[in-house]
């Protein structure tokens, strides 16, 4: 099978961990007799030096006429003081707008070979956590009206959260396919003793439940969600929520696992395209030093062939090959370990690239 994918490596550690990720991805495309053809668009940063906007038009063609976007990071302290209207971020809001977005999902998984890197006690988390935060991520309070006015003498702040009943279905749908594939367990976070728009939610979401009988459903407030996820988050299966819920949330649920290094995310549009990229950001500490940790990109890659490629025996080989790593005692500087070996950036590519046959 041939795919055509738009790398986007940004800046930072961005180019460091792409080329850990395509390393990977050339490995599977021989083990499995596919052929993956890359095209390198820049964004961020470093598409403001070149070009003064932090992505041309161009690129963002080739991204909306190819089979998958895989993107390292952006931003940096570099760029602090340009112009707000071409910040590099704002290039990953016009990549989710273009290529309509809506949907992210952000697994939490807690690796038991690093279960004392977890804040959480080891008898919280000594069976593993392993969960999907579905994050609607085009809706809500952050693509509402907004407006400062002045009233009665004093400013008043105003930000509207709108959500339709079409927009709740199609997040809702992602969300219960999600566990369809997985174990078949959606929990769905809202407010619906507050807000009007939880109330729709929750109402759209008993109905489409209605149509998958076979997913265990039930409907969680969000701020009982915050506390379970450190009570108990082992509990937790698939959670789907709408934008700023989500926002939190994830955030939150990342820390669990000890390493922002270690998480991958894909933000998916109705059909196959989608854009998949590691959590955290551009580490300009640590840029060049070869000491960045590959692995959220990798499973990103996985996410990659599993969801847009529909190759799920690929995506699991990209990531029983992870797991073979830390079971080898490899580590790069953020997880490392007393008795463990210590390897760089790109020394963690070839040990994951080797491990698949």
């Amino acid at each position: 099978m041939k795919k055509k994918i738009a790398v986007l490596p940004g800046d930072g550690i961005g180019p460091e961990i792409i080329a850990e990720a395509v390393k990977t991805l050339d490995k599977i495309a021989r083990s499995y007799n596919h052929s993956f053809d890359y095209i390198y668009v820049d964004i961020g940063g470093c598409s403001i030096d070149k070009y003064g906007v932090p992505i041309t038009d161009e690129g963002m063609n080739i991204c909306k006429n190819s089979d998958s976007v895989l993107l390292g990071a952006v931003g940096g302290p570099k760029w602090d003081n340009v112009a707000p209207q071409i910040r590099p971020e704002k290039a990953l809001l016009a990549v989710r707008k273009e290529l309509s977005l809506f949907a992210n999902l952000r697994p939490t998984k807690l690796f038991l070979q690093l279960a004392d890197a977890s804040p959480l006690k080891t008898e919280i988390v000594g069976n593993g956590i392993d969960l999907v935060i579905v994050r609607e991520l085009t809706g809500g309070v952050y693509f509402g009206e907004r407006r400062t006015e002045e009233i009665n003498g004093e400013l008043v702040a105003t930000d509207i959260m709108p959500y339709s009943e079409s927009e709740i279905e199609r997040i809702g749908r992602v969300a219960f396919e999600t566990a369809m594939k997985r174990g078949r367990k959606l929990a769905s976070v809202d407010k619906a003793n507050v807000l009007d728009t939880s109330r729709l939610w929750r109402k759209i979401m008993h109905r489409l439940s209605e149509e998958y009988p076979d997913v265990s459903y039930s409907d969680i407030l969000v701020d009982n969600t915050a506390m379970q996820l450190i009570k108990n988050p082992t509990q937790f299966d698939v959670l789907v929520t709408e934008n700023m819920f989500g926002d939190i949330l994830s955030d939150e649920a990342s820390m669990l696992t000890g390493s922002i290094g270690m998480m991958p995310s894909a933000s998916l549009s109705s059909g196959t395209l989608g854009m998949y990229e590691p959590i955290h950001g551009s580490a300009p500490d640590i840029a060049g030093k070869n000491a960045a940790n590959p692995i959220g990109t990798i499973l990103s890659a996985a996410m990659m062939l599993r969801y847009s490629f529909d190759m799920p025996g690929e995506a699991d080989a990209v990531e029983q090959a992870v797991n073979k790593a830390l079971d080898d005692g490899y580590r790069t500087g953020d997880i490392m370990q007393e008795g463990k070996t210590l390897v760089s950036c790109t020394e963690m590519g070839d040990v994951i690239a080797n491990n698949i046959l």
